[in-house]
């Protein structure tokens, strides 16, 4: 394969980039090497500089995009910005970036005389769902809408069936269950699903969207605070600084470990299906976040304190975890890290690094003067 990866310097991008090497293919990135993520780091790591055609510029830069895509045959989409809290109140940001880019994507590949492509992977998120699928005892499975802000500030957290009102319990998430986003960002991410889908269907290309859960692993930025709270907790155990739970810290996610995503990313690239397909790609495990800080505070042997705050955010989720079956029977896709396992190889690397994590309690804050952080 010939492929351009689009946001190809950022977390999963690299690790993809260097699985597609592996497996013998031609690449090329395309990214602006946002400071939130990059620092002041304008480049590619040493050991791909030789291997990869890099083009540092925007993805809503039509030339940019357009000689980036001459004569590929695939493309992954990766760049967006992906900050859920944060795109609550960067709007605009958040819109231009995920569907201007895009929007500048699709264009380049349907308009343009020697653009190629035949296929595009794009990456989606589960935050498409908003809480996703749960179970009522009365009247089966249901879909929660967002949680009623009297009910999160007497403490009551968990989603309510919308026939009954009563309390119900989470079940893995499938593709076929209706997007119901919380948060703009998951916004973004259905539109760009359907904007890409329309156009494959019409032009007859093939389209997947990945559906990833919360993606972590060595590589992820540990100095940017409004992504990753994996990354975030371990950096705060390491400086002995409390760790704040949101809500009761019995929220759940289903962490999926970033060498999982790029095998399943993989499959579906390999895949000659020429049809639209949506994925989830996730471990189907859900994990609280109480727990996860536990796991990170004892692996550092941390003196921090955790402290469970009841403060929430507006946009969150209670809940989720995905349902794997279509990806499995698709493309034979099974994740082979459990959270425990991948926390651990995502820890003894984070050790070893000294960025700094900047701008936490500023993030709070910014969310808290906008009227999205109660508690």
């Amino acid at each position: 394969m010939n492929l351009l990866v689009t946001g190809g310097a950022g977390f999963i991008g690299l690790h993809l980039v260097r699985r597609l090497l592996r497996e013998g293919c031609t690449v090329a990135v395309l990214d602006n090497f946002s400071p939130q993520v990059h620092g002041t780091n304008r480049d590619l790591p040493s050991d791909l500089v030789d291997h990869v055609q890099l083009y540092c510029a925007d993805v809503r830069d039509q030339d940019a995009v357009r000689k980036a895509l001459a004569n590929r045959d695939t493309v992954v989409h990766l760049a967006a910005e992906t900050g859920t809290g944060q795109s609550m109140y960067e709007i605009s940001r958040y819109q231009n970036v995920n569907l201007g880019g895009t929007a500048t994507i699709l264009e380049a590949m349907l308009n343009n005389p020697g653009v190629g492509p035949r296929k595009i992977v794009v990456a989606s998120s589960r935050a498409i769902y908003g809480e996703g699928k749960y179970r009522c005892d009365e009247h089966g499975i249901v879909y929660p809408k967002g949680r009623l802000m009297d009910r999160l500030k007497a403490g009551k957290y968990e989603p309510v069936c919308p026939a009954c009102n009563m309390e119900c319990a989470p079940e893995p998430t499938s593709e076929d269950s209706p997007a119901c986003p919380l948060s703009f960002y998951g916004l973004t991410k259905h539109v760009q699903e359907e904007m890409t889908f329309m156009f494959a269907s019409a032009r007859g290309f093939a389209a997947h969207a990945l559906r990833y859960q919360n993606v972590f692993g060595p590589g992820q930025s540990l100095r940017n605070p409004y992504t990753g709270i994996l990354a975030i907790f371990s950096n705060l155990a390491r400086s002995g600084s409390p760790i704040q739970i949101f809500e009761d810290g019995q929220e759940s996610r289903d962490f999926v470990f970033v060498d999982d995503v790029v095998e399943a990313t993989w499959r579906c690239l390999l895949s000659e299906s020429s049809t639209v397909q949506t994925f989830n790609v996730g471990t189907g495990e859900r994990t609280t976040v109480l727990e996860a800080a536990r796991q990170i505070v004892k692996y550092h042997q941390s003196t921090t304190p955790i402290l469970i705050t009841g403060t929430f955010r507006q946009g969150d989720i209670r809940h989720n975890f995905a349902d794997l079956s279509n990806i499995r029977s698709f493309t034979g896709f099974a994740p082979q890290f459990t959270f425990k396992a991948g926390l651990h190889h995502f820890l003894d690397w984070a050790s070893t690094r000294s960025e700094v994590l900047t701008g936490y309690e500023s993030s709070l804050e910014e969310m808290s003067e906008r009227g999205l952080l109660h508690g």
